[in-house]
């Protein structure tokens, strides 16, 4: 509950429908290209890349919720050991779930498939694409809370504000339509380095 407190102290329920606030990324207008892994993933199932007909902005957290979102990050990343698709797939670049082996995109796939079989809005649950300080590109699992945008990542057990975390925020899934993307606006110095997993 400490954590929630300290989310609270973010964003107060009088900003929690502002999503100008520090807590959310902001997105530029229209859509941008689509990652090519996700597009091939998208192609092989293409209802998990489609346009929502009511899309939901953000979950309201609360403990029980905020626990499950803790248990299924923590439970993904034991249960997938890291290998690169180059070592399992033999290509660049593949998006899927894991089987039991996978690269970032796959353990935030998992992490989302998790969270949208316990219930959670799919339209707030984003694939996104970050830089890391070494200038290596990384995939993670964006959450869109009222509490500002929180991070399922598989180099850190915790789960952080979107602005606490070392990377720079390039492009996520539109949270109108699941098949596009759109360019995120991050203007902060990332300076903080991470030791990578994968």
């Amino acid at each position: 509950m400490a954590a929630i407190m300290a989310l609270a102290a973010t964003v107060s329920p009088t900003q929690a429908l502002d999503t100008t606030n520090v807590a959310f990324v902001q997105t530029a207008g229209g859509t941008t290209s689509i990652p090519v892994g996700h597009a091939e993933f998208c192609k092989s199932r293409p209802d998990e890349c489609r346009a929502y007909a009511h899309p939901v902005e953000f979950v309201s957290l609360n403990e029980g919720l905020w626990q499950q979102l803790l248990s299924i990050n923590a439970g993904v990343n034991l249960a997938v050991t890291p290998v690169t698709d180059q070592d399992l797939y033999q290509v660049a670049e593949f998006w899927t779930y894991p089987n039991g082996f996978g690269d970032c995109e796959d353990y935030a796939l998992a992490k989302r498939r998790e969270l949208i079989n316990a219930g959670w809005p799919a339209s707030t649950l984003l694939m996104a694409v970050v830089k890391q300080a070494n200038g290596e590109g990384h995939a993670v699992l964006m959450v869109r809370t009222d509490r500002g945008d929180l991070v399922l990542d598989n180099q850190v057990g915790s789960v952080d504000l979107w602005s606490q975390t070392p990377y720079k925020f390039i492009k996520r899934q539109s949270q109108a339509n699941a098949g596009q993307w759109v360019d995120m606006i991050d203007t902060r110095d990332v300076v903080t380095a991470t030791a990578a997993i994968n």
